[in-house]
């Protein structure tokens, strides 16, 4: 985003500097509306921010060529190109670790070991954050390992509401730490720095918050009463899901993570991760050439992991494209400026009320909107320029930014990912006769990794645990140095 204003940029409204945010405002309450009537379905999202996007052309003074400029020099930002293109990759590198049989190789390792009741939650959510770090999406986590993992605990005594619940605090520990997860890209791109610094820096705060969730998990993670599953219907089911074969696809989960952390582009780790997935998985005989890509003539379609892994990808896309103009409205509208004047007088000369005010406008916006990337796109603008005034490192902006969002994005009862365990639930209810339904006002309190991480990003606003500053000595400076080559890198 550009760094001032001009007087050509500005855009003005009937309605003062609020005009700006009508967009926004529109969205996050027809998000609310729809997510109270039970279908946060990212298209109904889609539709909102256009209707949004309409309605703040109906407030404007200017004429409506200007508007309509402003929306589309928004869309072209990098925030949302670069964010867009790299979902691209790391959907494609997902679902062809899913359809070589990751998932499956997982559930032996719990399979072999004999956990049971409490032990076996601590299992999946172990493996379950594994997973959501490998492929780098907490939302399809939630659906392999409610599919796979959820009815074999039952079987093995675990809590249901709790086992569940453990496979969201798995695929948010996933979502926030993974160098391919989309918070992650939107949180490094957005306040403009690399990946691999990133995840480097935030390690500390997801384990301090892993910790006392591993707790108690274990300790409300046994079922009371007998589950009426015989120990040869646990086998039985356990060897038709498990195949350790599959655990040879955390070799290019491995090489990908060691390419991303080691500084190269993540659109290069990628792809070295995919080309090794494929070839792997072809040469084994474990994926076959049309299960990645497959022209159907007969039927005029094209098929495939490598399909699906962007198709998947392609709604929210539009949404986010959408959110970022909403924003860069917001912006040249002056309500990001009179924000700021605001919370100036709320923050003085406070970096701890002014990491509280970004922590508590990430935390505003992800209860309303469903999406957590959604969420993180929107609350970023604010952080960077909040963050920039006051010298705030950029890898402590977007740990705020995306340790907030991953965690409270599989909390809610009407978020996406609860919405999606309880659909992908549904289903697996159908296949399993021991398989109950869990309403999702039930699970909220027991995504223990959750509200950790959220408590721990909390805290570390108001005790400055983990900030830093920008400047090669990590002090805080009166003037921002020009910064030497690799700087950002450091992990102070």
């Amino acid at each position: 985003m550009p760094e001032k204003e001009t007087n050509e940029d500005r855009i003005h409204f009937r309605i003062g500097t609020l005009g700006g945010a009508v967009p926004m405002l529109f969205f996050v309450f027809w998000a609310i509306f729809i997510s109270v009537k039970g279908a946060p379905d990212t298209k109904g999202l889609i539709v909102g921010a256009l209707m949004g996007l309409v309605l703040g052309m109906l407030l404007v003074k200017d004429k409506w060529e200007k508007y309509c400029e402003k929306i589309f020099e928004g869309m072209s930002q990098d925030v949302g190109v670069v964010a867009i293109v790299a979902w691209f990759f790391a959907g494609t590198f997902a679902q062809i670790l899913q359809e070589g049989g990751l998932v499956k190789g997982l559930v032996w390792i719990a399979s072999s070991t004999g956990v049971e009741g409490s032990a076996f939650v601590i299992v999946t959510f172990l493996l379950a954050a594994l997973f959501a770090t490998a492929v780098g999406t907490g939302y399809g986590t939630v659906v392999a390992f409610t599919t796979l993992m959820y009815p074999a605990g039952i079987i093995m005594g675990a809590h249901p509401i709790v086992l569940l619940a453990g496979i969201l605090s798995g695929a948010a520990f996933g979502d926030n730490l993974a160098p391919v997860s989309d918070t992650t890209i939107v949180s490094a791109v957005t306040q403009e720095t690399d990946v691999p610094g990133v995840v480097r820096s935030r390690f500390k705060y997801a384990i301090t918050a892993a910790i006392p969730a591993m707790i108690l998990l274990y300790v409300f993670g046994t079922a009371s009463g007998d589950m009426g599953i015989s120990t040869a219907k646990a086998a039985e089911y356990m060897s038709s899901s498990a195949d350790p074969i599959g655990l040879l696809f955390l070799i290019p989960f491995a090489l990908v993570i060691y390419l991303a952390m080691s500084g190269n582009h993540l659109i290069i780790s990628l792809t070295w991760g995919i080309i090794t997935a494929c070839v792997m998985g072809m040469s084994t005989g474990m994926i076959k050439g049309q299960d990645l890509l497959f022209v159907n003539g007969q039927e005029g379609v094209v098929t495939g992991a490598i399909v699906d892994g962007v198709m998947g990808y392609v709604p929210m896309a539009a949404l986010i494209l959408l959110i970022v103009a909403a924003g860069y409205i917001m912006q040249c509208g002056g309500t990001m400026e009179s924000m700021k004047k605001w919370l100036a007088a709320k923050i003085e000369d406070s970096v701890a009320r002014a990491e509280l005010s970004m922590w508590l406008l990430i935390a505003s916006l992800n209860v309303f909107i469903t999406i957590n990337t959604a969420a993180e796109i929107a609350a970023a603008p604010f952080v960077k320029e909040v963050g920039e005034d006051f010298h705030i490192h950029p890898y402590r902006r977007a740990n705020l930014l995306d340790a907030t969002t991953s965690a409270l994005g599989y909390i809610f009862p009407w978020s996406g990912a609860v919405l999606l365990a309880y659909s992908t639930l549904q289903n697996v209810a159908g296949q399993y006769d021991f398989v109950s339904v869990i309403a999702t006002t039930k699970l909220w309190p027991y995504v223990f990794h959750g509200w950790f991480l959220v408590v721990v990003m909390f805290a570390a606003t108001l005790t400055g645990f983990g900030r830093r500053y920008i400047g090669l000595d990590g002090e805080p400076v009166k003037e921002i140095p020009e910064e030497k080559e690799g700087s950002m890198g450091i992990d102070l």
